[in-house]
Parts: structure tokens; sequence; C-alpha cells
């Protein structure tokens, strides 16, 4: 049986999300409504949550003056409204205070090898934002090189993870493709990491760094969890590990791709740090990582900590959910890195109006005027390459896909400009009806590859464009006053 379970990362809710995380949460909603096309919706399981347990989060409660508990219960709540806001359709969403996230990480905790955890004491230099201790041949004027904030140094007792047990395991797993990380720039990048040898890392901290607030290491209540070790078993704890539930069989132990979808920034935890863990616990490892990039301003990583974010409603507000949802899918390239500007916004916007809408209008028009709407749709044989599509999806390609979509929408302006049949339908009104019934074949081909990515504009595509007969309607997205 054909299915799949793709996972968001789960970000820190110290503040309101941003459209950064709107780009990821937009890939796996639009992936999860590919699959759940092809496998049948009780086969496709997406996920998301709140990761609620980080010192980031502890110490932006603390500048704001608010209690720990109801400052990241008011911020996971604008992560769960980011579902409405961008369309989303999730199947669950889990916050890391829940009791059924607690009970599993202490399971996973405890169903390690003795022998991969042990207890030292340690100093290093940590950066709170990106819950990360960093080595200093990898960072420059003691600076954490993503938030370009001063490190800190830290000293204290932890318990360690021998990550060094798993180097050779790890190397074959990724060289293998066994555990499938893409884009291919990505999967290097992490073979040279590992090459460059694995050191243990610590994962968990004393209550007092934590200020209480945290998972307890299980036979130890001096400590707590360190966030990754914590965070990143929420992928399975979603699905009821700590219980042994049929969602976790079904969708993750039996289950043959498991798929998360991260940023750049976070990749060594899950691609190293996190296959490891489940190796010394005898878990079964993820089949897939999908690596995005990140949106730029100016050439600066949008973040939180930095404080030059764009929020999605105000996006959603201006231009309206398909429209942002379009941009976020095919502005970001594959490998690498994108920029937002509400100019960019404005571009794609009019490329919309101008290819795909002013197509749709006219289309229907034409077909309504000459022939009353009525008009037989022949298959195009070039557009039954659905393979193409789902290789693109397959790997997250998702500019791909959409350069391949519109290309049929470039096809189908170009074929009504060549044959115009506003003109042949005087004096060839079957080769004016064949023209037009290509294009409306093109246009439902068009919108049911687009149904994943723009949902409500493509179904309203759909509608139009039935075996019923053509219907003209509204502009689908229409002008803009700016």
């Amino acid at each position: 049986m054909n299915r799949i379970y793709i996972t968001t990362s789960i970000p820190y809710v110290n503040a309101d999300p941003h459209i950064g995380f709107g780009l990821e949460y937009v890939q796996v909603d639009a992936a999860g409504r590919y699959w759940r096309d092809k496998y049948g919706n009780d086969n496709v399981r997406t996920q998301t949550g709140s990761d609620e347990n980080s010192l980031k989060n502890v110490r932006a409660a603390e500048d704001a003056g608010e209690e720990v508990g109801s400052f990241v219960e008011r911020h996971a709540d604008e992560f769960v409204k980011l579902e409405k806001t961008l369309n989303a359709k999730y199947d669950g969403f889990i916050r890391t205070r829940e009791d059924r996230h607690i009970r599993g990480a202490q399971k996973l905790w405890s169903m390690c090898r003795p022998e991969d955890i042990y207890k030292k004491p340690y100093t290093g230099l940590y950066c709170v934002g990106c819950e990360a201790f960093y080595l200093e041949k990898d960072v420059e004027d003691n600076t954490c090189p993503v938030h370009k904030k001063e490190l800190e140094t830290i000293e204290e007792e932890n318990y360690f993870f021998k990550l060094s047990n798993y180097q050779d395991q790890l190397l074959e797993l990724i060289e293998s493709d066994k555990l499938r990380i893409f884009p291919e720039n990505r999967k290097n990048e992490i073979v040279s990491f590992v090459k460059s040898g694995l050191e243990d890392f610590s994962i968990s901290r004393s209550q007092e760094r934590a200020k209480h607030w945290g998972v307890n290491v299980p036979g130890d209540d001096s400590q707590v969890m360190y966030v990754w070790f914590d965070a990143l078993s929420s992928y399975i704890n979603a699905l009821g590990f700590a219980d042994d539930e049929q969602g976790y069989t079904d969708f993750w132990a039996e289950n043959q791709r498991r798929v998360h979808v991260i940023g750049k920034d976070i990749i060594r935890f899950h691609a190293v740090y996190w296959p490891a863990m489940l190796m010394s616990a005898g878990v079964p490892l993820p089949t897939e990582l999908f690596v995005h990039g990140f949106f730029t301003i100016e050439g600066e990583k949008m973040s939180k900590s930095i404080g030059n974010v764009i929020q999605p409603k105000e996006l959603v507000e201006d231009f309206g959910v398909d429209a942002v949802r379009y941009f976020l899918l095919r502005e970001m390239p594959y490998a690498d890195d994108g920029d937002i500007s509400k100019d960019r916004l404005e571009i794609r916007y009019a490329e919309l109006a101008n290819q795909l809408g002013n197509l749709v209008s006219r289309v229907a028009a034409m077909t309504n005027k000459y022939f009353d709407g009525k008009i037989e749709l022949p298959k195009v044989d070039w557009l039954k390459q659905d393979a193409d599509l789902e290789d693109f999806m397959s790997h997250f390609n998702f500019k791909a896909y959409l350069d391949y979509t519109f290309e049929a929408v470039a096809r189908a302006n170009e074929l009504i400009e060549k044959e115009q049949p506003f003109k042949t339908v005087k004096t060839d009104p079957e080769a004016a009806k064949k023209t037009l019934a290509d294009a409306c074949e093109i246009i439902r081909w068009v919108g049911t590859a687009l149904l994943p990515i723009m949902p409500d504009s493509a179904a309203e595509i759909l509608r139009r464009y039935s075996n019923d007969g053509i219907l003209v309607g509204d502009p689908l997205f229409p002008r803009r006053d700016v």
C-alpha cells in the first residue's frame, strides 16, 4: 500500500510566524494535496506543530514580562491559525508541552543504548537563537554566523550522546540514499560533514539554565532534555509513539515514505543527530529529507531574532492566498535561496493575471460568443506527461513543477495568437472550434495541475471548464490598485 508521511519542522514559538516558515507550510501542504489525489486521503498524513520547550522561548517570555506558559501558548495559537491564513490542510498539530509528546520523548531517551549516553562536564560556545553549540574553528570573532550575535560561553555538566559510534553507519545510509537527502548539494554538504569526523553532542542542560522549563531527563530530574532531542521526537510522538498507537505503526514503523521538510539551517540535526538517536533506540529512520533554502531580504536571512520579518497574513490580505502560495512555491529556487519583496510579488501577480487569468477569461468568452459555451473537449497528447509532474513533486521541486505547468499556459496563449479563432470563425468555424477546444483542454489540464498549489483558483478553473459547458466568470486575478 502506498502511504506517505510528510512533516514540517516545528518552529520556536517566541514570536508570530513569518513568511519563511510560511514557505515550508505551503510546501508540505501542496505535497500532501498532490499525494492525497494519488493515494487517497487515508494514506497521506501531513504534520506540523510548535517547539515550546526551548530556552529561546523562555528568554523571549522574560523579555516580554510574561509567564512562559501563557507566552508560548499565545504564540503557538498563531501557528495554528496559519492553516487558515494559507489555506493549508494539516492532519495533525503537536505541541511539545503535550503529555503525549513528553512521554514519547522520555520513552525514546530510555530506549537508546546505555553505552550511547553519558554525563560529563562541558564548556562550549552557545547561540540561543540557533539553540546550538559552535566550535571555535567554525566562527569568527566569537559571533554566531546566522544571528550575528556574540556567543555565550556555557560551562556545566550535561548528558552527551555518543554520535561517534554512528559515523560509518550514517555515511553509508546517506551515500547509498537509504536516507535520501535532496537537493543534491545538501546531500553533498552532509556527506562532507560526516566525513570530517563526528563529535559527541550535548543532549541535556541543567534545570537551572533551562529555567525549569522543558522535558525532564528520565531518572535525573536535575536535567532537562536539550531542545533537539526533545523536539525531534515530536515527529513520531505526533503519531502515538508513546503508546504504540496504530498511527505510529501505519505512518512510521511500517511505512515506506517518511519525509521531513526542513530549512537548510537545521539539516545537521535532522540528517545526522536524529538518525543516530533513532538507530540507538532501534526505531526506523526517516527515508527522505527535503532541504529548502531561505527567503532573504537584501541578501540577509529573514529571522525573528534579527527582526527583518514579513508575516504571511499581511501578504495574503494584500495579494490573496492563492497568489501568495504561487509566489512562495515558484519564486524559491530549488537548491538555493530566494529573495522576497512586494515588487517581486507584484511581478508574479501580474504574471498570473496576464498569462493565466487572461487566458481563462479570453477562451471562455470566445467559446460562449461563437459556440454558446458548448464544445467537445479532445485530449491533447502532449499533456499526458503527468509522470513529469509526479517526478517534480517526488523531489519537492515546486519551481520545476510550476515552470512545467506554465509552459502549458504559454502554449495555449501561443495557440490562440497563432490560429486566431476570433478571425477564422468567420471563414472556417470548424477550425476555430478545434482551436478553442484544444485551448480549453489545456486549461483544464492546467487547472488540475494547479490544484495542490492554488486550490481555490484551480477549482474555479475546473468549474468553468467542465464537460457540461464553458462558463464565463469574473477575473481570477483582478487588477490591483497600486
